[in-house]
């Protein structure tokens, strides 16, 4: 088993027919790896920056958002609000203007029946 390589390993050291060519090759192989993977790791660095400032612009845009719609709200209901109290005021008035429809009705039908008894001229 000693004399079997295991998938980490880049040379089977038992054999003695690698050269120093072969080494350098190896280790060429290795720092273009090694450069690859730097570079990698890098472009992944900056997106998981770029992810975590706009993760954090997004909050802020968010928070702002809901701060802006909150105001918006208290707007609408104070205005509801006063909308609600002119609402009880014209139905109010509705109501008074119709007692004095009303008053003004049996007044005028009053006034046609004294008018048609001959008591009034």
């Amino acid at each position: 088993m000693d004399d079997q390589t295991s998938e980490d390993e880049v040379f089977n050291f038992s054999n003695t027919k690698f050269t120093r060519e072969d080494l350098i090759g190896a280790l060429n192989d290795m720092v273009k790896y090694y450069r690859k993977l730097s570079h990698s790791f890098e472009e992944i660095k900056a997106e998981n920056k770029n992810l975590k400032n706009s993760s954090i612009e997004s909050s802020t845009d968010t928070l702002e958002d809901i701060d802006s719609l909150k105001t918006e709200l208290s707007k609408l209901m104070m205005e509801n609000e006063l909308l609600r109290n002119k609402s009880s005021e014209l139905k109010a008035e509705n109501e008074r203007l119709n007692e004095v429809m009303s008053s003004w009705t049996k007044s005028s039908v009053s006034l046609s029946r004294l008018h048609v008894s001959g008591l009034v001229l």
